[in-house]
């Protein structure tokens, strides 16, 4: 990837931000990423089956994923079965869920000090909230927050969760180095307004003219034009 070999940048959109910060950890000899900007990012997990609603079809259908949501079938074939992590039953997730609990470096013996060396060496980590979101559950995932194990409540926050403290893929180094800017938005889950966007994403955008940037909003497919790449939904 000669256009990219001086570096770029992600900006990821929801579960896409999974999808980048895998692109940061697990390829090898690929180019650097500078700067990763995430909106809406499920980074520690969610608690919820995203993007149903509150009617009785998602009720029910809510239900009968979670039965399942580690089921060998289900983690094949529903991407947010990756990255759904029930709090009340931690020992499953770890053994059975295909992604997060290896991005998140969660299990102890099989812990990857290069995944943790390659989050580490990003210049900038912007993490956006969008204090309304009502999709992630709870919406401080964005931030690295989350449910304590075992329970729904209270929220740890970012810097008192095990990931953080233990530093399992350099957050707490990013953070001490000040790479890390935590950032709230109002609006819903994506939302946010022009101005913030100027403001808080663009920047990290045009320091270096000869950095790309990629975006990765979605999970399926992938476009290619003029240096630009975008995971768009189906």
């Amino acid at each position: 990837m000669k256009a990219l070999s001086k570096g770029y940048n992600i900006v990821g959109l929801s579960q896409g931000n999974l999808i980048g910060r895998g692109v940061v950890e697990f390829c090898d000899g690929g180019p650097p990423v500078k700067n990763f900007i995430s909106l809406g990012g499920p980074h520690a997990g969610t608690a919820s089956v995203p993007l149903c609603g509150s009617g009785i079809f998602c009720i029910l259908a809510d239900d009968l994923i979670k039965s399942e949501i580690y089921s060998d079938y289900v983690q094949a074939h529903l991407a947010p079965s990756g990255y759904l992590k029930f709090p009340n039953d931690i020992p499953h997730y770890l053994e059975k869920c295909r992604f997060l609990p290896k991005l998140n470096n969660e299990i102890p013996e099989k812990r990857n000090t290069t995944y943790k060396e390659r989050f580490s060496s990003l210049h900038n980590l912007v993490l956006i909230m969008s204090e309304n979101d009502k999709v992630l559950i709870p919406k401080e995932t964005s931030w690295f927050g989350y449910y304590p194990d075992g329970a729904f409540k209270p929220i740890v926050p970012v810097r008192q969760t095990k990931l953080y403290t233990e530093d399992w893929i350099g957050l707490k180094a990013l953070d001490e180095a000040g790479r890390v800017h935590f950032v709230n938005v109002s609006g819903g889950h994506l939302g946010i307004s022009k101005s913030d966007l100027k403001r808080i994403i663009v920047p990290f955008l045009v320091d270096e003219a000869s950095v790309k940037s990629i975006v990765m909003p979605g999970c399926l497919d992938f476009h290619a034009q003029s240096h630009k790449i975008t995971i768009g939904n189906k």
